[in-house]
């Protein structure tokens, strides 16, 4: 098992932008009760079981020859080897071989990997620390892009969804940069108030307007030798558009008030989730400004991407809750299989919740039935009985863990990531239980009654 290493800023390298034919591979992620990360790379295929490799760690849920994974075509190519427990993809079960185009998460006893299309960075990388960050493969190739960018210009635009981590990305530039020790001011433009931008970043001088009894500095002046962080910078009032470009032209201000200008010397970061480049070509930002700014640009990519740090999120966020609380492997899987649209913001939030839950029915073992129904989903697949995207749990998913459980709903129901609700409902549609769920056939597959 690769451990989490602890990584300086001097030590980030240079990006993991490897050369010739991509490789697929899967990526172990989470075993037991622990994180991992083990690249495993699919150019003949590969058997996994209990002692076959050693990534696998004392999974006992692990049958001897387990499955083998390959690509062929194109295409993933999943073979339960009639193991004991069932090979699951994004949730599903695996009867016999089933083909994938592009699958998330493979789950086997109580093991995770993540499906990659390009398994090198992963094996020329690891999942880090960097201050507050848990950054794996994909976010360090963006990280040193930000690091690269601070020691060869002034100027960096960060792009993202909400929650990726655009601050902390403007920090790295900044201690990255050779202004390290200088001042860094972080502003969010969608904050502002209307018609007080100007005075904000600016400055004013005394009298300039009612209520100015002395000078005031403006942040660009608060960051004079440093960096300015401008957030949501798609957001910034267009009359004070023009100015900000003089700054960064020419490295002058003009204080609300004031007769001659200022000289400040900054760099200057901006971010914003929304597409820069579209916003000015409709008008509703500068395009001179925009191609000041714009240039280098560096888009970190959302948590859904970089599913080899989420079991470390998760486990960092449950150790905050409380030292003794561990995530149970069906918790992992529901994280990495719901879309995070708030990113690592919304997962921590989420997880403290779902710790609380843990906490409060006596268990140190956090399930996925402790995260709230519509935790991690985009708005428009939230409804009345929750989650309704790809990790919603299938028939047979939901029928074999009834079995499994002796028909037990408040434990199903947590280990599926279900509120009991849904899972009375589901049942009340097919009969209720044990109706609902047959015994194992011969090959051992859960039969559902749908009668």
């Amino acid at each position: 098992m690769r451990q989490l290493v602890h990584e300086t800023i001097e030590e980030q390298g240079e990006p993991l932008v490897p050369t010739g034919e991509p490789i697929p591979g899967l990526v172990g992620i989470f075993s037991c009760k622990a994180p991992q990360f083990v690249p495993l790379a699919l150019t003949r295929g590969i058997e996994l079981g209990r002692p076959t490799h050693d990534a696998l760690l004392d999974d006992d849920r692990l049958s001897r020859r387990h499955v083998r994974v390959a690509h062929e075509n194109g295409r993933f190519v999943v073979t339960d080897l009639k193991s004991r427990n069932g090979t699951y993809v994004d949730g599903t079960r695996v009867q016999e071989t089933a083909t994938f185009d592009t699958p998330r998460l493979l789950r086997i006893g109580r093991t995770l990997f993540t499906f990659v299309a390009d398994v090198r960075p992963y094996q020329q990388g690891t999942v880090t620390t960097r201050g507050e960050m848990i950054v794996g493969p994909r976010l360090a190739d963006a990280l040193a892009r930000v690091a690269r960018s601070a020691t060869l210009g002034s100027t960096l635009l960060v792009t993202g969804e909400s929650g990726s981590g655009k601050e902390l990305a403007a920090r790295h530039f900044h201690a990255a940069s050779p202004r390290t020790s200088s001042p860094f001011v972080a502003v969010n433009c969608a904050t502002i108030p209307a018609g007080v931008a100007e005075r904000l970043l600016f400055g004013a001088r005394k009298g300039a307007y009612s209520g100015a009894t002395a000078d005031a500095e403006g942040y660009a002046q608060a960051a004079h030798g440093g960096t300015l962080f401008l957030d949501e910078i798609a957001e910034l009032e267009p009359g004070v558009q023009p100015k900000l470009l003089r700054l960064l032209e020419v490295g002058e201000i003009l204080p609300l008030g004031a007769s001659r200008p200022v000289k400040v010397d900054i760099h200057v970061v901006g971010a914003t989730l929304k597409n820069l480049r579209a916003e000015a070509a409709k008008g509703r930002f500068r395009e001179d400004l925009y191609y000041r700014i714009g240039n280098p640009e560096v888009r970190l990519p959302p948590l859904r991407e970089r599913l080899e740090e989420m079991p470390w999120l998760i486990r960092a966020t449950l150790q905050k809750a409380g030292a003794a609380l561990e995530p149970h492997p069906m918790l992992v899987e529901a994280c990495a299989l719901r879309v995070w649209p708030g990113n690592v913001r919304e997962l921590s939030h989420e997880l403290r919740q779902a710790a609380e839950n843990a906490l409060a029915a006596g268990r140190t073992v956090v399930e996925a039935g402790d995260l709230d129904a519509s935790a991690g989903l985009a708005l428009a697949e939230e409804g009345e009985t929750g989650p309704q995207n790809s990790s919603k749990p299938t028939d047979e998913r939901i029928a074999e863990v009834l079995r499994r459980e002796n028909g037990n709903v408040s434990a199903s129901a947590r280990v599926l990531g279900m509120h009991r609700t849904q899972l009375r409902r589901w049942l009340a549609r097919r009969g209720g239980y044990p109706q609902a769920v047959a015994t194992d056939d011969a090959d051992g597959h859960v039969a559902i009654d749908t009668e």
